[in-house]
């Protein structure tokens, strides 16, 4: 295993870490397969994985709930004597908290689930510019501040869903962030805050960790035969994991790349390219470019996201709408970004809102018929979340 400084933490992280949000399970997404989800952990550790990563919510039946994944996770690492052994990173469920002692009373549970007196790594979990906003008038930065002078947290951080703008925005607001989680992969180059935030975590010596290397696994599934013929063509052969991975491992402003493994297999394969040196030659990084460039040709319309339909009288989040809507249709598969629609943009600004007032239609660049896009998007994601 490879391991790298979490920016300026003096953490040592193996440069993969396990996340803990698609272990396997039995009847539903709350119902983790102990047993196989032992034996992936087990292996990670043993194979130099020294960095989990769980979340309030993980395995629960819905959103928002609270899940099994820390509860599991607290068990797994007690039984096995290895708490000390592992950087244990966790967040705290934003978007509950209504009153300054919401912070405290949802740390406290997670530290029981847990089972243990202190978590290594504590994010504010998805901060949007609404629940940053929220937690920001809540005194969240007072919350961390007496985090970290009681010992209960190590090092603080928060996982990012925003654009650059914000990003830049909450960054500023706190001298003693230390970790920052975003998406990441070589479709996401310029999607949320995309490489102009990692190049900025990198300005500030802040910790970089890498979620969705994989697209929720659609860069890797059911390969398209347009891309598949141009991964064929590469100078070294490579499988479609190790190109994403490989993607961002070459980055110099990434320190941690979680990934969601559900079974053993992946673990081992997962842990085996992160355990060799693979440097991508120019022509290769030319034809990553080209592969996100194919993989752009199935998007469902020509949304460039400029914002000019922005805002909707009625509140639609339009440019939101029609990217998760282009993202899923582009890897071909709702489930892919259902998760992110359903949680990144608010109930009364998804695309059902739509009143079809045609407001928007003379301020669209690349004269989109939005109303029936946005029609299209509600009839895609449907108006509730039942993908898991």
């Amino acid at each position: 295993m490879i391991y790298n400084t979490l920016g300026n933490t003096n953490l040592e992280v193996s440069r993969l870490g396990f996340g803990a949000m698609r272990l396997p399970t039995k009847s539903n997404n709350a119902d983790i397969d102990e047993e196989e989800a032992s034996k992936m952990l087990e292996y990670g550790i043993e194979n130099g994985i020294n960095l989990i990563d769980t979340a309030y919510p993980y395995h629960s039946e819905g959103l928002d709930g609270n899940g099994n994944s820390e509860k599991f996770i607290g068990e797994f690492l007690n039984e096995n004597s290895l708490r000390d052994e592992i950087i244990l990173s966790t967040k705290s469920p934003s978007w509950l908290m209504e009153k300054k002692s919401d912070f405290d009373y949802y740390l406290d549970i997670q530290l029981e689930k847990l089972q243990t007196d202190y978590i290594d790594i504590y994010m504010l979990h998805a901060l949007t510019e609404t629940d940053w906003n929220k937690v920001y008038n809540l005194d969240v930065l007072d919350f961390l501040d007496d985090c970290l002078a009681s010992g209960k947290v190590k090092h603080v951080g928060f996982s990012s869903h925003t654009e650059i703008d914000y990003l830049i925005e909450i960054l500023d607001e706190y001298p003693k962030w230390e970790v920052v989680l975003t998406q990441m992969n070589y479709l996401d180059e310029y999607y949320q805050s995309g490489i102009m935030g990692l190049n900025y975590l990198k300005e500030l010596n802040v910790g970089s960790m890498i979620m969705e290397p994989l697209r929720g696994g659609r860069l890797v599934q059911n390969i398209p035969q347009e891309i598949q013929e141009l991964w064929d063509m590469a100078e070294v052969k490579r499988t479609p994991v190790e190109w994403a991975f490989q993607y961002l491992w070459n980055r110099d402003d990434v320190d941690c790349v979680l990934s969601g493994m559900t079974s053993l297999e992946q673990v081992k394969e997962n842990i085996r390219i992160a355990s060799k040196t693979d440097i991508i030659s120019e022509n290769d990084q030319e034809l990553i470019r080209e592969v996100a460039r194919t993989y752009r040709t199935f998007l469902g319309n020509n949304c460039t996201r400029c914002g000019y339909c922005m805002p909707c009288p009625h509140g639609v989040d339009i440019v939101n709408c029609l990217t998760e809507y282009n993202i899923a249709h582009m890897m071909g598969d709702p489930k892919a970004s259902a998760m992110q629609y359903f949680t990144l943009i608010d109930d009364d600004s998804r695309a059902d809102s739509c009143v079809d007032c045609k407001e928007c239609l003379p301020f669209c660049t690349q004269m989109i018929d939005i109303p029936e896009e946005l029609q299209k998007v509600y009839e895609y994601f449907g108006s509730e979340f039942d993908h898991f």
